[in-house]
């Protein structure tokens, strides 16, 4: 069974570079570069191939300048997003409940961890 690769490349269909046939961006990809992640992990994330994900890499190297001052453009477009006041109280909500939740298994953890040192 003969098996196809094909070339990875870098399409722009109006939202800004992305992996073709994806719909992953360079700048999702230009996040967890910053972040210190390896290409391989990266790709991994996105059931990517590592081919794809150096296309990405490789354009974000190629076109430094025009890629970083357009994902500035986004977070700032991002920073300065107002959603409608219920949409807002929606999201403050889940944010609340999801902030109550992590606390609830810090303190789960903090005591299983007491649990597991305290032998009687």
């Amino acid at each position: 069974m003969a098996s196809v690769t094909t070339e990875a490349t870098i399409v722009n269909r109006g939202r800004g570079p992305e992996i073709a046939g994806t719909r992953i961006t360079v700048f999702d990809v230009m996040d967890y570069l910053g972040e210190g992640w390896h290409r391989d992990r990266i790709a991994s994330l996105f059931r990517l191939s590592s081919r794809d994900i150096q296309a990405a890499i490789d354009y974000i190297e190629q076109h430094r300048g025009e890629v970083e001052a357009d994902y500035q453009q986004i977070l700032e477009r991002h920073q300065n997003y107002s959603y409608p006041p219920d949409v807002q109280a929606k999201i403050d909500k889940c944010r609340g409940t999801a902030r109550r939740r992590m606390e609830e298994l810090r303190k789960h953890r903090a005591q299983e961890a007491c649990d597991a040192e305290d032998h009687g």
